[in-house]
């Protein structure tokens, strides 16, 4: 694995900046697991907003479920705040194909169906395979498609980069 030269934690800041403005009266922002989460966890603090953040885990509205599997996280969606109704930010760390947002909206609506959903990540790679695109996208960079960008977080809850 390999370190990519993106300053997340420079991104970060782009992202808070953009959520902010996305953000509506009774909002609620939901991270996809497992770098949305993480990012989630940070700007619901950042924001001032009370309360947590919704946890969503796209495991099992995957169109590839049948080849992965339950996977890690697969278990993860924790909302705390009802869904019906409400002005929903989902949060995530690389917006690339677009399938697993369309899961993880899959997922939110067994929940109820939300007044609207506006998508916020850090990094768009491009190589839309859905109609999806990022309300909020900090950066956007082009990586062959073999290469999987990942966001990692340390113990001190900073953020960068990885490719594997």
């Amino acid at each position: 694995m390999s370190r990519i030269e993106l300053d997340a934690e420079a991104l970060y800041a782009g992202l808070l900046e953009g959520v902010r403005r996305l953000l509506r009266p009774e909002a609620a922002l939901v991270g996809i697991w497992s770098g949305g989460a993480w990012l989630a966890e940070r700007l619901q603090r950042d924001c001032g907003l009370v309360g947590e953040p919704g946890v969503i885990s796209s495991a099992l509205h995957r169109d590839d479920f049948s080849r992965r599997g339950l996977t890690a996280g697969a278990d993860h969606t924790k909302l705390p705040f009802e869904i019906e109704g409400r002005h929903i930010v989902l949060i995530d760390d690389v917006l690339y194909t677009g399938r697993t947002i369309r899961a993880a909206i899959n997922e939110l609506y067994d929940f109820g169906r939300p007044a609207s959903v506006a998508l916020a990540v850090l990094v768009d790679r491009g190589g839309r395979e859905l109609p999806i695109e990022a309300a909020c996208a900090v950066a956007r960079i082009a990586l062959p498609p073999p290469e999987r960008l990942s966001l990692v977080r340390d113990d001190a809850g900073r953020f960068s980069f990885e490719i594997r």
